[in-house]
C-alpha cells in the first residue's frame, strides 16, 4: 500500500460501509459499546455471509499478496523436517507456521501500512460523517424552529454511496417527545414526519420504551386511518419488528394488530362487504385489509419455529389473541340482512390450506395450549369450520339437476389474467377448503377429537366424529367437478374429493385415529354406498365416476392393511366390538388377554349377510367381467381396476381374507384379464434402437405393458398364504409370477405401498412347495441368490475399496453372510429340496477353477458341505470359514429328517464327515493319537452326532459347538467310526404298564363296550382327556396302542365317521415279497429301528417286519391313487419322503406287523388319516385332479393355512415375529407334521399327539401347533431380536413341552374355530357330481 491513491480511498471506504450497514442491526441492538465491540470480533463465527463481503475479500488478497511467499517457504521447510521424522501432524504445522509468519518481518511491514491505510479511511468517515450530522441538524433547525432539542441522526454517506437510508439513535426523552407528536391533535405533517422517524429508530428502543403503552395506542389509532400513508408505515413498522425482533417483543406488536383487526370488524363504522357480493381486491380498502391480514398470516406460520424458546405465556397471549380475531362474529341487525365476511374469510383468501394451523398443531408444545383454548373459550372456531362443511355439501346436494349430474361453477376467470374478483361461491368454497383442512389436522389428535360433538346453529341435533367424517367422504361423490376447459377454484388440488382423500388418508395411517371412529360400519357403508348402487343397477348421481371410485378405493386399501379394519370389512365390526362381544361369552373363551378379534367373528362371519369384504370382491370381479354399463368403455377402466384388485390384495392377502374371497373366484378372474393382457401386448412390436417405436401421442401400447405387470403382481400376492399358494398354481401363472418377483426384487422395487417388508415371506411360502421351488429356480431367483452368497463368502464385495486387511470372522458365520445363509435356510424345506437336487449326482471334478462360481444348490451342496477332495479345498480362498457355512447349513437342512435320508442315500453325508474327523487325527509313532480341536472339527463333530441320533430333548444329547476354558476346552469325545460313545445318548426309562387306575379301566370298558350313538365317542373322549391331563404317564406303552387300535376300529365301524372309501385290500407277504424299497425308504426304516431299540421297544427282528409294513401300505395307497402328469420330481414316482407316520404307528404297536397293518387299513378310512398320514394322500382319487397334480399338500394348504390364521388371531407378537423375519409359520409347521415331531419331541409326547389328534379330530392338529408356539413365544421373540429365528425353530427341540400341559388350551380354542376348521378340511375330497 505504498501507492495509497484516492481512488484506492475511496474504494475502501466503499467497502467499509457496506460492510457496517450489513451488520447495522447486529451493533444498534448491542446494550453496550462493548457488546457491539465483541460482537464485531466474532462476526466471522455468526456471519454467514461472512466471507462475501467486499472489504474481507480485500484484505484476503492483500495477505495473500503481501505474505504468500512467507508463508510457502515456512510450510516447505515444516514438510521436510516432517518427512524426516521430527514433525508430528497437521496442527502442529498450522501452529508452526502462523507463529513464524507473525514473526517475520513482511508481516510487522503489512500490519504498519495497513494500520496507516486505514486510519485514513476511517478518519475520512468519521469527518464525512460529522459533515452529514451538521446538514441534518441545519435542515431540521430551519424546518422546525420550535423543536427544543435535536436529533442526532447519522447519514453515513451521500446519495452515491451504498448507505442509501438513515438511522436514528434514541434516548427516552428523545422518545417520549416522538409519542407525543403523535397525537392526533398535530397536524398531518408533524405525524406523518414522527412516524417516519419512528420507523428509522431501532424496534428495540421502541418496544422497550416507558411511553410504549401510549405508542402502541397511537399506532393502533394510525392502522384505522383512512389515509394509506399512516397505515402502509406502520404496517412497514410492524413487519421491520417481526423479522428482526425476539419474541418477547414482537408478540406484543402481533397481539396489537390482532386487536386493531378485531375491532374493525366489530365496528359498525367500517364498509364490510357481504358474502354474496363477493370481494374486489382491487377496491383500497380491502387491498388495506389484506395486507394486515397477510402480515399477521406471515407472522403466524413463522413463530412456531422459535417460540419454544420463550415463555410459554407469550406464545399464549399469541394463539389466545389469534383464536379471538378468527372467533369474530358480526352481530347481525336485521334476520334478513346479508351475512357479512369474517375475519376467517380473508385469512382463508391468503392461507386457503390452513398452512398456519397446520404448523401450530405440529408441535405438543404449542398444540396442548390451542387445544386448551379451543376447549375452553373458541369452540365456536371449529363450529363454524363444521358448519362450513355441512354449508358446502347441502349447495352441493342442492345443485343436482335433472340429468343426474352436479353443476360446475362458471367460468371466472382464465389462467393467463391475475384473477380481481372472488364471487359469493368462490368465498363460501375458500372457506370451505380452509375449514376441511383444519378439520381434518384437528381429527389427527385425541385432544382435537374430544371436541367432539359439536352443535351447529339452528339445529338441534350434535355432530360426532363419525357424521362428520360420514360428511368428508360424501364430497369423494358429491362434490361438484368441472370440464377440463373450464378453470374454477374446484380444480388441481383444492379439488373436494382431492382434498378429502388426502385427509382421510392422513387419519388412516394413524392407528389412534381409525380404530376411535374410523373403523365403523357406518362409515364404511358411505364409503361402498356408490359401489352397492352400481352393483344393483341404481342410478348414481356421481360427476367423475371412475375418479371418485379410484378415491374410494384408496382409503379402501389402508383400511384393509390394518388389522382391525381389515376385521370390519370382512366381518362387519372392528377389534373393539369384537373384545365386548367375548366380555359377555363363556368362560373358556375369556381365558387368554391376548386373544383379538377372529375369536368372535369366526363364530359369525360365515352365515352373515353381505359385509363390506362381499361388496368388493363382487364390485371387483364385475369390473375385470367389465359387467358395469355405467363405466364400461371409459379410458380409465384399467386404472379403476387395478385399485379395486388393490383392495382386495389387502384382504386376500391374508388368511382370513382368503377364506371370505375363496367363493368368488378372483383368483381365476384376474388371471384371466392378465392372459388377455398378455396377448395383446405380444402383438406390441420389439423397440428398434434409434426409433421412437410408441409416440407420446399413443400411450396405449405403454398402458397395456403396465396393466399385464399390475395383474402379474396381484396374482403374485394369492402366494402371501399357503392356500393362496394353492390358488394361484391353479390358475397357471406361477412361473409368471416369480419372474416377475424376481425382476422388481432385482431393480429393488418396493412390494406395494402398504407393505413393511420385502418378499421374504413370499419366498418362503413358494419354498414350502414343491411347484413354487421350481418356478424360484426357472426364475433365476437361486441362481442370484447364490451367486451373492459367493461374492460375500469367498470373493467379498468389489464396491468396497481395500484400505485394511479384514479382520479374521470371530463368528462361525460372518454377519456379511447371515442374511444369505437364512435366506438358503428359509429356500431350502424338504420339499425343495427333493425338486433341486433330487436323483442328482455330485461333480466331483478333479479340478475346480477359482472363477468358477457356483449357480445351483448341487454346486452348494459339492463346494461348501461335502469337500471330499483335496481340488475342492483348494478351490477355496477361505476354506476354514466357507466350510463351516456348509455345515451350519448342512446341520440345519438335516433337522428335517426327510432331507436327512436323501442326502444320505445320495451322497453318504456321514461317511465324508468321518473320514474328514479321521484325517483330523494327530499320527504318532505308537499309532493314532487324539483329534485336532478347531472350529471344523468340532463342526462335524456336532453334525455327526446329530443326524445319527433320533431323540427328543430328554432322550438325546447334542455337543455344544463352542469352546471352554481351561484345560480341557472340548470335553465332548470326537469319534471317527460307528457306533457313537454312549455319552451322548440318555438312558432310557422302560414304563411298566398300569391298568389298576380307576379313570383307566373306565376308558377301557367304554371301548369294549361301545355304543352306536355320540354319546359314546363323547364318553370316551371326555375319559381320555381326563386321563391326559391328570396321569399323562399312564397313556404309554401296550395302553395307549390297546386304546387308539379299538376306538379306531369302532370309529371305522361308524359308517358317519368314515370319511374315505378304501375298497378290499388283503395284507398278505406273499403280494409284496417281490416289491422293493427305495434308498431313502431302506434308510428311514433303520433309523427307526435304531430309535425303536433306544426306546426298548422292538426286537432284533423288526426290520424285516417294518419292512413289509411299509411294503403293504405303498401297495394299498396305490390302489386309491391317480395317474398325472407333471414335471414335478416329486410326482413322477411314490410319495417322495418316509413314512413317518407308518413308522410311529409300528413302534406304539411294539414292531406287531399284523396291528400295524390292520390299524392303519383301519385308520386310512377316517378324515384325521388325511393330515396325519400324509402319503395317505399322496396324488390320491380322493382329492381334485388340479390339487393332486399340484404337488401341494392338504397339510399344507389346508393345516398350515389355518395354523398361520389362529396364530394371528391367538398369538399376534409371534405372528408378527415370523413376518419380520421373513420366515413363515407353515414351514416350520410341515416340517413338524410331516415328520410327527420325531426329534422335537420325545417318544412320549409323539404318541400324546397322535391319540390326541385321533381321539379329539384333525383340527387338533392345528390347535398342537398353536401350543407349541405359545409355549415357544418368548424365545420365538428372543431369536427374531438376534435375526436367527428359523435356525432356532429347526434345530432346537422342544424343550420342557408336555401335550398335557397344553390340552385345556386346546380345548378353548376348539368351540371357536372347529366348525370353520373341520368344515374346510372335510372339503379336501372331491365332491361327486
Amino acid at each position: 500500500m505504498s501507492h495509497f491513491s484516492c481512488e484506492d480511498e475511496a474504494l475502501l471506504q466503499s467497502m467499509l460501509r457496506q460492510l457496517l450497514q450489513s451488520v447495522k442491526e447486529k451493533i444498534t441492538g448491542a446494550p453496550s459499546v462493548e457488546c457491539a465491540e465483541e460482537i464485531l470480533l466474532h462476526l466471522e463465527e455468526t456471519d454467514e455471509n461472512f466471507h462475501n463481503y467486499e472489504f474481507v475479500k480485500y484484505l484476503r488478497q492483500y495477505i495473500r499478496t503481501t505474505l504468500g511467499s512467507v508463508i510457502e517457504e515456512e510450510t516447505e521447510k515444516c514438510t521436510s523436517a516432517q518427512n524426516q521424522g521430527e514433525g508430528s501432524g497437521y496442527d502442529t504445522l498450522a501452529q508452526h507456521v502462523t507463529k513464524k509468519t507473525r514473526e517475520s518481518k513482511e508481516y510487522r511491514e503489512m500490519m504498519h501500512s495497513l494500520k496507516n491505510v486505514m486510519m485514513v479511511v476511517v478518519e475520512s468517515l468519521i469527518n464525512k460523517f460529522e459533515e452529514d450530522q451538521m446538514r441534518n441538524k441545519e435542515m431540521q433547525r430551519k424546518t422546525k424552529k420550535e423543536q427544543r432539542s435535536a436529533y442526532y441522526t447519522d447519514n453515513c454517506s451521500d446519495s452515491d454511496s451504498s448507505f442509501n437510508q438513515s438511522y436514528t439513535f434514541m434516548n427516552q426523552e428523545q422518545l417520549q417527545l416522538l409519542v407525543e407528536r403523535l397525537d392526533p391533535a398535530h397536524p398531518k405533517e408533524v405525524r406523518q414526519e414522527a412516524i417516519q422517524t419512528l420507523c428509522s429508530a431501532p424496534p428495540s428502543d421502541v418496544l422497550n420504551c416507558e411511553s410504549w403503552p401510549h405508542l402502541r395506542t397511537y399506532l393502533m389509532m394510525f392502522l384505522s386511518d383512512p389515509d394509506s400513508t399512516f397505515s402502509d408505515k406502520i404496517l412497514r413498522f410492524y413487519a421491520k419488528i417481526f423479522s428482526s425482533s425476539p419474541l418477547n417483543m414482537t408478540r406484543d406488536i402481533y397481539t396489537s394488530l390482532a386487536k386493531h383487526l378485531e375491532l374493525y370488524f366489530l365496528s359498525g363504522e367500517n364498509c364490510i362487504p357481504a358474502v354474496s357480493d363477493g370481494v374486489d381486491i382491487t377496491n383500497p380498502e380491502i387491498i388495506r385489509l389484506l395486507k394486515k391480514v397477510r402480515l399477521l398470516n406471515e407472522y403466524q406460520r413463522e413463530v412456531p419455529s422459535f417460540w419454544i424458546r420463550h415463555p410459554e405465556k407469550y406464545m399464549e397471549e399469541i394463539v389466545e389473541s389469534t383464536l379471538l380475531l378468527f372467533s369474530v362474529k358480526r352481530e347481525q341487525r336485521q334476520h334478513v340482512s346479508p351475512k357479512l365476511l369474517d375475519p376467517i374469510y380473508f385469512l382463508a383468501l391468503l392461507d386457503v390450506k390452513a398452512v398456519w394451523f397446520k404448523k401450530w398443531m405440529h408441535a405438543n408444545y404449542s398444540r396442548t395450549v390451542v387445544l386448551r383454548l379451543l376447549e375452553k373459550k373458541y369452540k365456536s372456531l371449529i363450529t363454524a369450520s363444521v358448519q362450513q362443511c355441512v354449508y358446502y355439501f347441502e349447495s352441493c346436494k342442492s345443485a343436482v339437476d335433472t340429468t343426474s349430474r352436479v353443476k360446475v361453477l362458471p367460468q371466472q376467470y382464465s389462467s393467463s389474467n391475475q384473477k380481481t374478483f372472488y364471487t359469493g361461491e368462490e368465498l363460501q368454497y375458500i372457506y370451505f377448503v380452509h375449514s376441511l383442512c383444519l378439520l381434518g389436522r384437528l381429527l389427527i389428535y385425541k385432544q382435537g377429537r374430544n371436541l367432539f360433538p359439536t352443535q351447529l346453529e339452528n339445529r338441534k341435533d350434535f355432530i360426532s366424529l363419525t357424521d362428520l367424517l360420514v360428511l368428508f367422504i360424501r364430497f369423494i361423490y358429491c362434490a361438484p367437478t368441472c370440464p377440463k376447459k373450464t378453470l374454477t377454484v374446484h380444480t388441481g388440488n383444492y379439488s373436494p374429493s382431492v382434498l378429502v382423500t388426502e385427509v382421510l388418508q392422513i387419519l388412516c395411517d394413524r392407528t389412534e385415529c381409525t380404530t376411535e371412529f374410523l373403523y365403523t360400519n357406518k362409515v364404511i357403508d358411505v364409503l361402498l354406498h356408490p359401489i352397492r348402487n352400481l352393483l344393483n343397477g341404481t342410478e348414481v348421481y356421481i360427476n367423475c365416476p371412475e375418479t371418485a371410485l379410484i378415491q374410494i378405493a384408496d382409503i379402501l386399501a389402508r383400511i384393509a392393511a390394518v388389522e382391525d379394519g381389515l376385521s370390519l370389512l370382512l366381518y362387519g365390526r372392528n377389534m373393539n366390538s369384537a373384545k365386548k362381544d367375548r366380555a359377555g361369552a363363556s368362560s373358556i373363551e375369556e381365558r387368554t388377554e391376548e386373544s383379538n378379534c377372529s375369536h368372535a367373528l369366526l363364530r359369525h362371519n360365515w352365515c352373515m349377510s353381505l359385509t363390506a369384504a362381499h361388496t368388493i370382491f363382487q364390485f371387483t370381479k364385475k369390473l375385470l367381467e367389465e359387467n358395469i354399463s355405467v363405466l364400461s368403455g371409459t379410458e380409465m377402466l384399467p386404472a379403476l381396476k387395478g385399485a379395486f384388485i388393490f383392495v382386495c390384495r389387502q384382504m386376500y392377502g391374508t388368511c382370513e381374507g382368503l377364506q371370505v374371497l375363496i367363493p368368488y373366484g378372483l383368483h381365476e378372474s384376474i388371471a384371466e384379464a392378465w392372459k388377455k393382457a398378455s396377448v395383446l401386448s405380444e402383438r406390441i412390436p420389439t423397440p428398434v434402437p434409434g426409433t421412437d417405436s410408441i409416440s407420446s401421442g399413443n400411450q396405449e401400447p405403454q398402458n397395456i405393458m403396465v396393466w399385464e405387470e399390475t395383474l402379474l403382481d396381484d396374482l403374485l400376492h394369492f402366494a402371501a398364504t399357503p392356500k393362496g399358494l394353492l390358488l394361484l398354481q391353479n390358475t397357471g401363472t406361477l412361473n409368471e409370477c416369480v419372474t416377475f418377483m424376481f425382476s422388481k426384487f432385482s431393480k429393488k422395487i418396493q412390494v406395494s405401498g402398504c407393505e413393511r417388508f420385502g418378499y421374504g415371506v413370499m419366498v418362503t411360502q413358494m419354498a414350502a412347495t414343491s411347484p413354487g421351488a421350481v418356478a424360484l429356480q426357472h426364475s433365476g431367483f437361486i441362481k442370484a441368490l447364490i451367486t451373492e452368497l459367493w461374492a460375500v463368502l469367498e470373493c467379498g464385495r468389489d464396491e468396497l475399496r481395500v484400505t485394511h486387511p479384514s479382520s479374521t470372522p470371530v463368528d462361525p458365520i460372518d454377519r456379511s453372510c447371515q442374511k444369505s445363509f437364512l435366506v438358503l435356510v428359509n429356500l431350502l424345506s424338504y420339499p425343495a429340496i427333493y425338486e433341486l437336487i433330487g436323483n442328482q449326482k455330485l461333480l466331483n471334478k478333479p479340478e475346480y477353477s477359482l472363477r468358477e462360481v457356483p449357480t445351483n444348490v448341487i454346486d452348494v451342496i459339492d463346494r461348501l458341505i461335502i469337500l471330499n477332495s483335496e481340488a475342492k479345498i483348494h478351490s477355496l480362498f477361505n476354506y476354514e470359514q466357507s466350510h463351516i457355512f456348509g455345515l451350519r447349513l448342512l446341520s440345519v437342512l438335516c433337522c428335517d429328517l426327510d432331507t436327512l435320508i436323501l442326502l444320505e442315500s445320495q451322497y453318504k453325508v456321514s461317511q465324508v464327515l468321518l473320514n474328514a474327523q479321521k484325517e483330523n487325527i494327530v499320527e504318532t509313532s505308537e499309532g493314532p493319537g487324539n483329534f485336532i480341536i478347531d472350529g471344523l472339527s468340532v463342526e462335524r463333530n456336532h453334525v455327526l452326532v446329530r443326524i445319527n441320533l433320533l431323540g427328543g430333548p430328554m432322550e438325546r444329547i447334542l455337543p455344544q459347538r463352542v469352546l471352554n476354558k481351561g484345560t480341557d476346552p472340548y470335553p465332548w469325545p470326537m469319534f471317527s467310526s460307528y457306533p457313537l460313545p454312549r455319552c451322548y445318548l440318555s438312558e432310557a426309562t422302560r414304563k411298566t404298564d398300569v391298568r389298576q387306575d380307576g379313570d383307566l379301566n373306565k376308558l377301557l370298558a367304554f371301548l369294549k363296550n361301545p355304543d352306536k350313538q355320540l354319546v359314546w365317542i363323547e364318553n370316551c373322549r371326555r375319559q381320555f382327556c381326563k386321563i391326559i391331563k391328570a396321569k399323562p404317564d399312564v397313556i404309554s406303552g401296550i395302553i395307549l396302542a390297546e386304546i387308539i387300535e379299538k376306538f379306531v376300529l369302532h370309529l371305522s365301524e361308524n359308517p358317519s365317521e368314515c370319511y374315505f372309501s378304501t375298497g378290499e385290500y388283503e395284507a398278505a407277504d406273499v403280494n409284496v415279497k417281490n416289491e422293493s424299497l427305495s434308498s431313502v425308504q431302506q434308510l428311514g426304516i433303520k433309523m427307526t429301528v435304531r430309535y425303536g431299540k433306544y426306546l426298548n421297544l422292538l426286537k432284533d427282528d423288526a426290520e424285516n417286519d417294518l419292512c413289509l409294513v411299509l411294503k403293504h401300505c405303498d401297495k394299498f395307497l396305490k390302489q386309491q391313487q391317480t395317474s398325472v402328469k407333471s414335471s414335478l420330481r416329486c410326482l413322477q414316482q411314490g410319495y417322495a419322503g418316509y413314512d413317518w407316520f407308518a413308522s410311529s404307528v409300528f413302534l406304539i404297536m411294539s414292531g406287531d406287523r399284523l396291528k400295524t397293518l390292520t390299524f392303519l387299513q383301519q385308520f386310512s378310512s377316517l378324515l384325521i388319516s388325511a393330515f396325519l398320514w400324509l402319503p395317505r394322500l399322496h396324488v390320491s382319487v380322493h382329492l381334485p385332479t388340479d390339487t393332486a397334480e399340484s404337488g401341494i399338500h392338504p397339510v399344507y394348504f389346508c393345516s398350515a393355512h389355518y395354523i398361520e390364521m389362529l396364530l394371528k388371531a391367538e398369538l399376534p407378537l409371534v405372528f408378527s415375529a415370523f413376518h419380520m423375519s421373513g420366515f413363515t409359520p407353515s414351514q416350520i409347521c410341515q416340517q413338524w407334521l410331516a415328520q410327527c415331531f420325531w426329534n422335537y419331541l420325545d417318544w412320549s409326547e409323539i404318541c400324546h399327539y397322535i391319540a390326541t389328534c385321533i381321539f379329539f379330530g384333525p383340527d387338533y392338529q392345528i390347535y398342537m401347533c398353536i401350543s407349541v408356539f405359545k409355549h415357544l413365544q418368548q424365545d420365538i421373540l428372543q431369536h427374531t431380536q438376534t435375526q436367527d429365528l428359523q435356525v432356532f425353530l429347526k434345530e432346537e427341540a422342544l424343550h420342557r413341552f408336555r401335550v398335557s400341559d397344553y390340552l385345556e388350551y386346546m380345548e378353548s380354542l376348539e368351540p371357536t374355530y372347529r366348525p370353520v376348521l373341520l368344515r374346510d378340511m372335510s372339503n379336501i375330497r372331491m365332491q361327486s357330481t
